[in-house]
């Protein structure tokens, strides 16, 4: 297949560190929205991007763009695409899409629509018609419909890359994978000094880090992808990608990964988890209340992930929580830059600290803040913040 537009997607707010590490990738990049990059490339790039993304949902890869003012237009485009070049007759296929057109009021309708033109395409030419249903784990169409604006692609992932495939006891409420790896990016950390995560629920944050300081690509871990279910896919080509990585000499981690939570099952859920992903053995998982979370000298990061009260917790309880962060930080946690992740900024005055900075996340449609403090010996200084702890956003 010849280069082509690519659209990566990505969780609200991530796309800087998507944009780094498609061009880490020496991709260009050709354009940016809320929730995804464009890029550029062939089959073998975009099994690259799957590959290699941290912060990536799906690899879209553009088969046709075309004007269509009905879903008799969109039928008939459709059906003129040569199917029978990528999809078996005896495979499966499934149709997703984005859409948002007065042409149809079902949205749903759409992807009919567009399932129908394949399916009846490939009838006529080969004589079968694949199965079809709402299973990602084969053959998947991506529909994008902006009002007569259609664009049809081959979504090369299947099921989104944030199913790294490792997190098998999800606990309560997890932080997404791909969250996780821009939360720890956005930290700075990468193998040198201590990473400390207390309250880390299912471990997403720990693994995520031990992934990042090893240089391991979160594809080493899935076993399945779109791009697998396409004819022409050639498995020579993605058993070289795979030799490549693992030929690299691994990262180093310097420091201590020290995973904390109160809940055993939590920790008895992280370190199944970390098992699963192959990096249990970088990390160190310790059952104990966050204030009394071991923070080894030498300084590091610690990263947090409070309650916010939209789906657990009561907001009195969170607002001594919030408070106890702050006492951690300032007693324990001297030399090191402390980090929180919360939805709820009014929580975050409890802390009783200045943030240095505050980067915007969004965790589902919530909007968050990745806030940083910077601790130092005698964090609280009475006669207000130093010019490098004013506030940034």
């Amino acid at each position: 297949m010849d280069k082509n537009k690519i659209v990566v997607t990505c969780p609200k707010g991530l796309t800087p560190f998507l944009r780094g590490e498609i061009l880490d990738l020496s991709l260009p990049v050709l354009g940016e929205s809320v929730a995804g990059i464009t890029t550029e490339g062939g089959m073998n790039d975009a099994m690259r991007l799957n590959f290699h993304l941290r912060t990536g949902h799906r690899v879209l890869l553009l088969l046709r763009e075309f004007y269509a003012s009905s879903p008799e237009d969109l039928y008939r485009e459709t059906a003129s695409i040569r199917w029978e070049d990528y999809i078996d007759d005896n495979g499966y296929i499934s149709v997703t899409s984005s859409v948002s057109t007065p042409s149809i009021k079902d949205t749903r309708y759409a992807n009919v629509k567009c399932k129908d033109a394949i399916v009846d395409r490939l009838l006529a030419v080969c004589g079968r018609r694949p199965d079809s249903g709402p299973d990602r784990d084969r053959t998947v169409i991506y529909l994008y419909w902006k009002d007569s604006r259609c664009a049809i692609y081959l979504d090369t992932s299947g099921e989104p890359l944030s199913k790294r495939g490792y997190r098998k006891l999800p606990f309560r409420a997890p932080m997404q994978e791909t969250l996780a790896a821009a939360v720890v990016m956005a930290t700075g950390w990468s193998g040198e000094g201590s990473f400390i995560n207390p309250m880390c629920g299912s471990g997403t944050l720990a693994i995520e880090a031990a992934l990042i300081a090893l240089n391991r690509p979160p594809g080493l871990l899935r076993s399945n992808f779109g791009f697998m279910h396409i004819k022409g896919y050639n498995k020579a080509e993605w058993d070289g990608i795979r030799a490549s990585a693992k030929a690299r000499p691994s990262g180093k981690l310097a420091g201590r990964i020290i995973a904390t939570d109160i809940n055993p099952e939590a920790i008895e859920a992280a370190g199944k988890n970390a098992d699963t992903a192959g990096v249990k053995q970088y990390l160190e998982f310790g059952t104990s209340d966050f204030s009394e979370t071991v923070v080894p000298e030498g300084g590091g990061v610690v990263v947090l992930n409070p309650g916010y009260g939209e789906r657990m917790g009561d907001i009195d309880t969170l607002a001594s929580v919030y408070g106890g962060i702050g006492d951690f930080f300032k007693k324990k946690c001297k030399g090191y830059r402390g980090f929180i992740f919360t939805g709820n900024p009014e929580l975050a005055k409890k802390v009783g600290l200045r943030a240095k900075k505050r980067t915007v996340f969004f965790n589902g449609e919530i909007e968050c803040r990745l806030l940083e403090y910077e601790l130092y010996e005698g964090s609280r200084d009475p006669r207000g913040p130093r010019p490098d702890q004013a506030k940034s956003d």
